[in-house]
């Protein structure tokens, strides 16, 4: 018997029965469904709907429609059933078959419309809460390499071309800055969807004088939603979920492509961990970086449920409409990412990096170019000034296949009268870091402090814990 079937006079065609379900995916929200409906018999309670001993045994059906249905044999049941609509049809169904008429009771007072808002609300939560303990874990990894790093150099590339020598832990750093404003965004996310829709009916609240708060506190949302209609018919969550997702997948992608380009026998600055990579069936000598260029890949499938999410909720009147039911499958479709971040985060630990190969790269190629203009701009000379004349010693470097630091100071010195032999102390490659002395710069004291407060910012993102209610 269908929820709705009262007014009907007709059966519905047999086919569109079937492609209209939702049961086939949003079986996922069982355990949100559960928590909701739990919540709502305490509102039910309060307001003289149910008595105590009815509510009690309604959340002890509740709670063993949801322990029957935990392992990966009660969920196929689940989605499989041959007469429920939806997940909501479906616990109404179990619960109907355990403690018989009461079981009917629980829907008073409510309507799906608010039943899907609540429970998606939930489910985003969760996996909000999993994806922030993932990047928390990534950081650590990373933090960790920095650690171990030192003061190992290695150059750094503007327009993919070597630009100037940096720490290897400043490098690393600045994946873990990119992590951290993901789990902000996530954070800000879940700030922003904790609010309860229970209460608001299908569209214009409910039809008994409900306490939303009970339900709300029950299930750890800040407050209810204000308005019944933008709750019933409010998916924004969803989208800002998905474009936070979007986010942490084009950091892994660059993250992944870095690894995999320093893994080249060209750069020769990482070596793969084994336990992360493939072999060719062809060539016997490969080993390839198939966790990092799946990582370059998941973005797209990230980006393409939140574009998926804008279209469809692109021009929807208020308030609830089917379309809705569409934007539940972009949001089950990136349950990966919490997975691959702990892939990612073992990864990084398990990768070698090659200081020496990386200190030489750093050490050839005119790196120190720039902190060799900063001389003689504190020699007085105008930096445009400053930046042509090195510019002429690069160049004659090059023709006579030296470095600038192996320039004699007669050679120097055609190039500017300023040049001294202090000049070669402040062209070395821990010169050329420690002169970027600056909050956020690569000098060596910067880098260690950063990691102290890097450090102290990632054990504070491991303690906060999305609250996931009751």
């Amino acid at each position: 018997m269908k929820m709705w079937s009262g007014r009907f006079r007709e059966p519905l065609d047999a086919e569109f029965e079937q492609w209209q379900r939702s049961i086939v995916f949003d079986w996922r929200l069982l355990q949100q469904e559960v928590a909701a409906s739990k919540a709502h018999a305490s509102a039910l309670c309060a307001a003289g709907v149910l008595t105590a001993h009815e509510a009690g045994e309604l959340r002890a059906a509740l709670d063993s429609i949801a322990a029957a249905h935990a392992t990966d044999e009660g969920k196929e049941e689940v989605r499989t059933h041959p007469a429920a609509e939806d997940i909501h049809h479906f616990v109404e169904l179990s619960l109907v078959d355990r403690v018989g008429s009461l079981g009917l009771k629980l829907h008073t007072g409510r309507s799906r419309n608010e039943q899907i808002a609540t429970d998606l609300r939930l489910y985003v939560r969760e996996q909000i809460n999993a994806v922030v303990k993932g990047l928390a874990a990534w950081c650590q990894a990373l933090l960790a390499q920095a650690e171990s790093a030192g003061d190992a150099v290695m150059p750094s590339y503007t327009h993919l071309q070597r630009a100037e020598p940096v720490l290897v832990a400043h490098w690393l750093q600045a994946y873990v800055e990119m992590a951290l404003r993901d789990a902000t965004r996530l954070q800000d996310c879940a700030a922003r969807l904790n609010y309860c829709p229970l209460g608001s009916g299908a569209v214009a609240g409910a039809t008994l004088a409900l306490d939303r708060t009970i339900a709300a506190h029950e299930l750890g949302f800040t407050a209810p939603t204000p308005n019944s209609m933008d709750a019933t018919s409010d998916r924004d969550f969803i989208l800002e979920y998905l474009q936070s997702l979007t986010f942490v997948g084009l950091h892994l992608s660059r993250f992944a492509e870095e690894i995999t380009l320093f893994a080249t026998a060209e750069f020769g600055f990482v070596l793969l961990p084994e336990a992360f990579s493939t072999g060719s069936s062809a060539m016997p000598q490969k080993k390839n970086p198939d966790l990092t260029e799946l990582l370059r890949a998941k973005v797209g499938r990230i980006h393409g449920a939140a574009e998926t999410v804008t279209l469809q909720l692109k021009g929807l009147p208020l308030a609830y409409n089917k379309d809705m039911q569409e934007t539940q499958e972009p949001a089950f479709a990136v349950e990966f990412v919490p997975q691959m971040l702990t892939l990612v985060a073992r990864f990084t630990a398990a990768l070698q990096f090659s200081f020496a190969r990386m200190g030489e790269a750093a050490e050839s190629g005119y790196l120190n170019a720039m902190a060799a203009a900063t001389y003689l701009v504190h020699k007085g000379v105008p930096f445009r000034t400053a930046h042509e004349k090195i510019g002429h010693a690069v160049r004659f470097a090059i023709d006579k296949g030296v470095e600038l630091g192996e320039l004699s100071l007669d050679e120097l010195r055609q190039f500017g009268e300023e040049f001294d032999r202090d000049f070669f102390a402040a062209a070395t490659v821990e010169a050329t870091l420690d002169c970027h002395d600056v909050l956020g710069g690569t000098a060596r004291t910067r880098v260690r402090q950063a990691l102290v407060e890097a450090s102290r910012r990632v054990r504070a993102l491991t303690q906060e814990v999305v609250h996931v209610g009751a």
